[in-house]
């Protein structure tokens, strides 16, 4: 069990998400990982940030706190600086990881209850705060 930290980035009524191509299956979650020893959830949100999507975020406020697997920290955040899909952490440079294809895309937040976001409470939570 891994506490984890991820980012809630919207702009232009889209919200910015990770494709996750794995064993046959199509699904999306919100760009993040596992917070590092001596990490606070917002540097490792800050963190993932950068290594998945090449991109500085500011944090604003934390919308949610799952429990699954250790506590899951979903920060609403924007981007302050950096290119949206140039991340350069493992997930796209290390080949042996056999973990998957990883896409960062944007997506109309109207898709949010659509699709199979992982997890789906965090985006119907995004959904109804944007209330497009």
């Amino acid at each position: 069990m891994r506490d984890r930290a991820s980012v809630i980035i919207v702009e232009k009524d889209k919200v910015a998400l990770i494709k996750r191509i794995r064993d046959n299956s199509i699904y999306f979650v919100f760009p993040g990982g596992g917070i590092e020893n001596g990490e606070t959830p917002e540097e490792g949100a800050k963190r993932e940030a950068y290594e998945e999507l090449g991109v500085e975020v500011k944090i604003n406020e934390c919308l949610a706190k799952i429990e699954y697997n250790g506590t899951q920290h979903f920060f609403l955040t924007e981007i302050i600086n950096g290119t949206f899909g140039t991340g350069q952490g493992e997930e796209y440079t290390d080949k042996e990881r056999a973990r998957g294809i990883y896409l960062p895309m944007w997506v109309d937040i109207k898709m949010l209850s659509c699709i199979d976001v992982k997890p789906k409470e965090v985006a119907l939570k995004v959904q109804s705060l944007f209330n497009l």
